[in-house]
């Protein structure tokens, strides 16, 4: 009789046998190139993860650069920056394109490069060599001197604050000539020069004039160049009322500590900016950095922190409504305690990859109350949930549990062993499966989901993933979807591919569409 075990009817489709190993040494199948970069693109943080050094994760991007058309790095550049928000990463493709194509580099260059803090990104990237060169080159001195030229007195002012490379050494690297005596008094002031004050930009001259003599009005300057100053609780309260809504969001604490919230109407006031629909808008806020500040801010007064709750709500409430019996797997394992920006000495963030993916969970069961949630490390984990709490204690609830290995088919599995029905089924990981792997073969997450489909021949899945990787634990096909990252553009593409499956453009479709 034949090996029963190798020649044991198949259950479901036929699934692919994997063709990689991931970090972990899990069977995975490798993604395409333009598939990688993409999810490198919208996740990196060029900080060390769980299973890869910040090195290791620069030579991957570099690689794959290499490996795609310059078009799909002016596109991902874009794409990076302008719909998943990021910083570093953008700076870096947008620097690979200044020795591949010159006309793509110039023409992306203001896309990518949108304020001072990229402007001093892109410069360190190309200063450091790590893509080629050490020096900045005639065309890109000649953008950069493009942007500084075009930039308001405003936007100078706070490019100058940080460093390496400060606004300063920017300036000194690309000698911009001033368009007039306004402008050539700021790029003095800016650079540490003796420079007329009468003619700098009134603010700037505010400024100046109140260093001096702190009284009267405060100027109007950014609050990083206010808050060395020996300020009393009444200027702290008029900046908590004046300052910009992600300022606001990041410096609560910092208020609190300098008396803001000694009196009722100041607290009333700041409570109300925080939950301002239109200012949260604005603020392009991720709600990942409003579960920081919700964490963080415990201990302030509570309508403070009731407003960071509901800036939470209100951030998360575009979440769509999905038709049909919705599954949501939360990987709950060990390796999704690394901070999902990766590790940096001294700029750690304290919000871990559990974190993020349970607040992904929790929005899509707050929109749809019927979803069930399966957090997941090596077996599912029975959580009981109320759509009706509000997204933080769910998050707070999921993120409490696991810890242990990672198998990604795990609610699959689930699924199959209950003979459950169901229409979608969302797995939010770090795609670092290993404790289901196999000696070869498919891996078990698609062997899982095969059989799924076999039950539910109409059932899509979509991975959500939170940490740059080459490999997938499915292969991307009609019925499934790859989309990574943390931005509110993650639930626009589920909600498209949930309504539309196979005929939905797809992640990557989307980028590689970008019009340069």
């Amino acid at each position: 009789m034949a090996n029963s075990q190798l020649f044991s009817s198949l259950r479901g489709l036929m699934a692919p046998s994997a063709t990689a190993r991931n970090e972990s040494g899990g069977l995975a199948y490798a993604r395409s190139p333009e598939q990688a970069l993409a999810l490198y693109a919208a996740t990196g943080c060029l900080n060390g993860t769980y299973y890869a050094s910040d090195e290791t994760q620069l030579s991957t991007v570099l690689a794959l650069c290499e490996q795609v058309s310059p078009a799909f790095v002016a596109r991902t550049a874009v794409y990076a920056r302008q719909v998943a928000h990021m910083k570093d990463m953008p700076a870096l493709l947008l620097a690979t394109l200044a020795s591949r194509d010159a006309d793509l580099f110039a023409r992306v260059f203001p896309r990518v490069v949108d304020n001072g803090r990229m402007l001093r990104n892109f410069v360190q990237v190309m200063r450091s060599g790590r893509t080629g060169r050490k020096s900045l080159g005639t065309l890109p001195k000649r953008l950069v001197r493009a942007w500084l030229a075009r930039a308001s007195s405003e936007q100078i002012v706070q490019a100058a604050i940080g460093n390496a490379p400060s606004l300063a050494d920017v300036i000194r690297m690309v000698h911009p000539k001033p368009a007039d005596a306004e402008r050539e008094a700021l790029y003095a002031w800016v650079i540490g020069k003796p420079f007329r004050e009468d003619v700098l930009p009134p603010k700037v001259r505010a400024y100046e004039a109140f260093k001096r003599a702190p009284q009267g009005a405060l100027p109007e300057v950014p609050f990083q160049y206010l808050t060395s100053l020996s300020l009393d609780a009444a200027r702290w309260k008029t900046l908590a009322r004046t300052v910009s809504w992600q300022t606001l969001r990041m410096s609560v604490n910092t208020f609190a500590r300098n008396g803001v919230f000694d009196d009722e109407a100041t607290v009333a006031d700041v409570a109300g900016r925080l939950r301002s629909p239109s200012e949260i808008a604005r603020a392009r806020v991720f709600p990942y950095q409003l579960l920081a500040a919700c964490q963080a801010g415990s201990q302030l007064p509570a309508q403070i922190f009731d407003a960071l709750q509901e800036a939470m709500e209100i951030a998360t409430r575009n979440v769509p409504v999905i038709e049909g019996r919705v599954v949501v797997g939360v990987d709950v394992s060990g390796s999704m305690g690394a901070p999902v920006t990766g590790f940096r000495k001294g700029a750690t963030s304290s919000v871990r990859c559990v974190d993020v993916a349970a607040l992904i969970a929790a929005c899509l069961q707050r929109n749809n109350p019927m979803a069930r949630v399966l957090p997941f490390d090596t077996q599912v984990h029975r959580v009981e949930l109320n759509p009706r709490d509000s997204v933080l204690t769910q998050a707070g609830r999921l993120a409490g549990v696991g810890g242990g290995g990672t198998s990604i088919s795990a609610p699959i599995a689930q699924l199959n062993r209950e003979k459950a029905q169901a229409d979608l089924v969302v797995l939010v990981s770090d795609s670092e499966s290993w404790r289901d792997t196999r000696s070869g073969g498919a891996t078990e997450t698609m062997r899982q989901w095969s059989e799924l489909k076999a039950r539910c021949p109409q059932a899509k899945l979509v991975c959500i993933d939170l940490q740059p990787i080459v490999s997938s634990q499915v292969v991307e096909r009609d019925d499934v979807l790859h989309v990574g990252g943390f931005s509110d553009a993650v639930f626009e593409l589920l909600a498209v591919f949930a309504a539309e499956g196979a005929g939905a453009t797809r992640w990557v479709d989307r980028i590689a569409s970008i019009d340069l």
